[in-house]
């Protein structure tokens, strides 16, 4: 029996509302969540046996839909490519509607269900008629009721639960992607071994290509937080069911979910290991260029292996963020440049590399999961040979919203590209996992030439190391770098992590008071202080929402300070930043009072 409720099984029965005895709940944009059986008749025949053709999801990345051939029969659905496959029992997946739930979109006859560990996109074909897809809908209940198909939802949540969960989720709180199986089976666990393990692979043999990176500690710099991780005790089904029906990117999310850490932050984490980077710049070869560039993409997604359990905090608009690293040749800078939605702008530039993106999300909520598409293209170029990449970002899932250990998978494919020449491209895979087995986190990319021949492979795990060619005798490109000891007790931060949020006294009169470090709720939960930190973000939000009336009352709308539109409509930087950081100096200039 599946219910998004506290464990007493009679929770969701409880009330006596009239709303109640409704078979379905109105969720955004036209989808309903269909409920289960409240009451099993002891005179309820079994359904009929159902099946035939319907249009079903692609292959991740969602590429379109294909027709597979379905049966439904005592509340199993099972499906293959064609019917004389399913009868020989060649089947491509087998569900229990049961243990799902399901939304339905009655104005485009689609059909969700959401296994927790997979999300089934289906579509009634367009010629069926609507009453044969109600009738669907409705021989979806399992005859002797053990199983109730979808949702049981107590009273007080039934209303929309909204489309876009961004607020909470906007900060790249992924961990990786996969690709796609046609059984689309995907499992992970985010406590695996350290150790590389890939079928056939003898360690011993490998030879490194490239210097292995290690943790750089500066004596200047901190090796550990001020306080470790406080233990909370909130319950986000609890949040989300006294919200259900409201926009969730107005909802204030306790502090205790967060980590002390930025959404901005979270950015500048994707250039840890910029030193890949450095040595693409310094490559002739512009294939092996190319393995660098892919290898750094995957990089990005390293620090968030062990980051499931919190979220960053979500900027304010006009919110900053520098990070100036001479020891790594790299400076950044961030800002938040739109609240709703929210946007996120950020840019890098070193003697090698120039690298820039601005983050938006499509979210999704799917009863147990929800999917996490980010939008837009990162860019980095290489002056040395005037290259210029692009590549998107993998689709992210968050396992165990409501219940239970929560997790995140990404799934999908990476495109990389060289704007300016077509000599090679890049086609990286984050593989989904077909069971609790080593190719968990496992990644495989190809380097084409300009006609489609492969050049170079790359294998690996995004969370431990990329390699380079076949195995035994494959090169090591690049090795994530040790965790710092206690990482457990202190949010999963890596060590380049813990660094970001210090702020050094001789810092604090260069920053412009907008900078992220100067937020006092993020401070304040760094220091192991939740009460305070609490008081501080409700404070900090309502200061955001008087700003935002202020604008409205005058009919103007905000303008970023160090970032502007461009002509394909994305946010980059207008090169201001650390010329009137240095002429006249921030102290020196205008801002909006931010906390």
């Amino acid at each position: 029996r599946n219910k998004m409720t506290s464990p007493s099984p009679t929770h969701s029965d409880s009330s006596g509302s009239s709303k109640h005895d409704s078979n379905q709940v109105c969720l955004s944009d036209g989808w309903e969540i269909v409920e289960g059986l409240r009451g099993v008749p002891a005179t309820m025949q079994e359904p009929d046996r159902q099946e035939g053709v319907l249009l079903k999801r692609r292959k991740w990345p969602m590429k379109g839909w294909h027709k597979r051939y379905f049966l439904l029969e005592r509340g199993i659905l099972k499906y293959a490519k064609r019917e004389t496959d399913l009868k020989k029992g060649k089947l491509h997946g087998c569900i229990d509607v049961g243990l799902s739930v399901m939304s339905i979109k009655k104005k485009t006859m689609c059909i969700d269900l959401d296994t927790e560990d997979n999300i089934y996109h289906l579509k009634v074909i367009s010629h069926m008629r609507q009453v044969q897809f109600s009738q669907l809908i409705s021989k979806q209940d399992c005859p002797d009721g053990s199983h109730s198909l979808v949702h049981q939802v107590s009273s007080e949540s039934k209303a929309s639960i909204p489309e876009s969960l961004s607020e909470f989720f906007d900060a790249k709180e992924y961990l990786l992607s996969s690709s796609s199986s046609e059984n689309e089976v995907s499992i992970y666990h985010y406590l695996l071994p350290h150790h590389l393990s890939i079928p056939n692979f003898q360690v011993p043999s490998v030879h490194f290509f490239a210097p292995v990176s290690s943790v750089l500690t500066l004596t200047s710099r901190r090796s550990m937080l001020p306080s470790p991780s406080p233990t909370s005790s909130v319950s986000l089904w609890n949040i989300l069911r006294n919200n259900i029906g409201k926009d969730l990117s107005k909802v204030a999310m306790p502090v205790q979910l967060n980590e002390p850490l930025n959404t901005l932050q979270r950015l500048c984490e994707e250039l840890e290991y910029s030193e890949l980077l450095d040595t693409a710049n310094d490559c002739q070869d512009p294939y092996q260029r190319m393995v660098y560039v892919a290898t750094f993409a995957i990089s990005a997604y390293t620090s968030t292996y062990h980051r499931a359990g919190s979220k960053p905090f979500n900027p304010v608009l006009g919110e900053t963020y520098e990070c100036d690293r001479p020891d790594k040749g790299f400076r950044f800078i961030a800002e938040q440049v739109s609240h709703h939605p929210p946007v996120s702008a950020c840019h890098s530039d070193s003697k090698n590399f120039t690298f820039w993106q601005d983050v938006r999300w499509k979210n999704k909520f799917w009863g147990k999961s929800m999917e996490i598409v980010p939008m837009g293209t990162t860019h980095v170029t290489l002056p040395a040979f005037g290259d210029h990449y692009e590549w998107n970002k993998v689709t992210s899932c968050i396992h165990n919203i409501l219940s239970g250990q929560r997790w995140i998978e990404h799934y999908g494919e990476m495109a990389i590209k060289n704007t300016n020449s077509d000599i090679c491209q890049c086609k990286v895979t984050f593989v989904k996992a077909k069971s609790w087995s080593s190719t968990v986190n496992e990644i495989e990319g190809v380097v084409t030439d300009s006609k489609g021949k492969v050049i170079h492979t790359i294998f690996g795990k995004w969370h431990e190391s990329v390699f380079q060619g076949d195995p035994p005798s494959a090169m090591c490109i690049w090795r994530a770098n040790p965790m710092p000891v206690d990482q457990e007790q202190y949010y999963g931060f890596t060590q380049f992590a813990v660094e970001l949020n210090e702020l050094d006294f001789s810092l604090r009169t260069l920053l412009p008071p907008t900078d992220t470090r100067f937020r006092l709720d993020q401070r304040l939960l760094e220091e192991g202080n939740t009460e305070g930190a609490e008081e501080q973000k409700q404070r900090i939000e309502q200061l955001q929402r008087e700003r935002r009336k202020v604008l409205q009352d005058n009919n103007m709308t905000h303008q970023p300070r160090f970032f502007k539109k461009s002509k394909d409509d994305t946010w980059v930087s207008n090169n201001t930043y650390w010329e009137l950081r240095r002429d006249p100096g921030f102290s020196k200039m205008d801002f909006p009072v931010l906390w």
